[in-house]
């Protein structure tokens, strides 16, 4: 016995014979394109940097931009995000995360196009040598970006958020300094990405607790007569633990998730 739904208005659309074919479904509407776009953050003793090219074609021409392109028709959004890595880096296995999807109508002028936004973390100083100059990148401060074109802004502070809530739990940042390094160095780092100071000495106590760093006999002298040890990475620890890593950062504040929107020029 058919159910009846009280209230329910008479359907307009045609009852299907049993047996017939259902008519193929047409796509309708605009062309839509995807693209990404790389937010790649990287390290050096004056702190966290933001690398930024310059845009080589219209509309926006000659502004500053960040390093993205079209996901091709055999591509993932994934595999576009490590093709366009790889074309400015020269660099492969490079730590990369999905942030985000855009996809206002307005944010391109050019075109309808959907972006999904990845970030990624690089050590400046091992990968500047391998940089291509085609894009003419350069390294921007952080915590001073520059106006970019379209949603890159929110974007990079999407990303910087999303940054500073995962190395509150994770140990990522590792990801961002050279093969050896120090405490003071290391200390630096989260000073930057969270914008506080820490007690140098409470700061050593809970990075030597995680277990992950193996001290080297060679010191900087640079910085210092006396000179800090350097330490190395233990790799098999770090892969082995990179989710038990908690709480690092105790309580870190983040700002209001709900982002100022930037006008779309």
């Amino acid at each position: 016995m058919e159910k009846i739904v009280k209230g329910a208005g008479k359907s307009s659309a045609k009852k299907r014979i049993p047996g017939q074919k259902e008519p193929k479904r047409k796509y309708s509407g605009k062309k839509l394109l995807l693209a990404v776009d790389c937010i790649i953050f990287g390290f050096d003793e004056q702190g966290l940097k933001l690398l930024v090219i310059k845009r080589g074609f219209d509309p926006c021409k000659g502004r500053l931009s960040l390093m993205g392109g079209f996901v091709g028709e055999s591509e993932s959004s994934e595999d576009a995000a490590i093709r366009v890595l790889h074309e400015l880096t020269g660099l492969e296995g490079i730590y990369m995360e999905q942030l985000h999807l855009f996809s206002n109508p307005l944010r391109d002028p050019g075109a309808r196009t959907a972006v999904m936004a990845y970030f990624a973390l690089i050590d400046i100083k091992s990968y500047q040598s391998q940089m291509s100059d085609d894009f003419q990148a350069r390294w921007v401060p952080a915590e001073e970006v520059p106006r970019l074109i379209f949603d890159h802004n929110e974007m990079v502070e999407m990303a910087k958020e999303r940054l500073r809530y995962k190395a509150a739990l994770h140990p990522l940042l590792f990801e961002l300094l050279p093969d050896k390094f120090t405490i003071p160095q290391l200390q630096i780092l989260y000073e930057k990405l969270y914008d506080t100071k820490f007690d140098p000495g409470n700061f050593f106590k809970k990075i030597r607790s995680t277990g992950l760093l193996i001290r080297l006999k060679e010191r900087d002298k640079l910085n210092s007569k006396k000179g800090a040890y350097f330490y190395q990475l233990d790799q098999e620890k770090y892969e082995a633990g990179f989710n038990t890593f908690l709480n690092f950062v105790y309580k870190p504040k983040f700002k209001n998730r709900a982002q100022k929107k930037l006008p779309v020029k």
